[in-house]
């Protein structure tokens, strides 16, 4: 599939400063951690339950993007 583009769109929470490093090429990269939760009631039990999930996202050469 080459050339095709993949969108995400996560809404959650960090879960550290992101960490920005600069390419010996000399573009910048950022590495953050995102959490993203999901809450419901177990219908068997009544018990209210949640799940976590962490995801590892990179960014790469965005040039609209400021990273301060």
């Amino acid at each position: 599939m080459a050339g095709s583009i993949n969108k995400v769109i996560l809404i959650g929470n960090l879960g550290a400063a992101p960490e920005i490093r600069n390419l010996p090429s000399g573009h910048k990269v950022a590495n953050l951690r995102v959490a993203t939760s999901e809450q419901w009631t177990d219908k068997s039990s009544g018990e209210k339950r949640e799940r976590t999930e962490w995801h590892t996202v990179s960014v790469f050469n965005q040039n609209s993007v400021s990273f301060a």
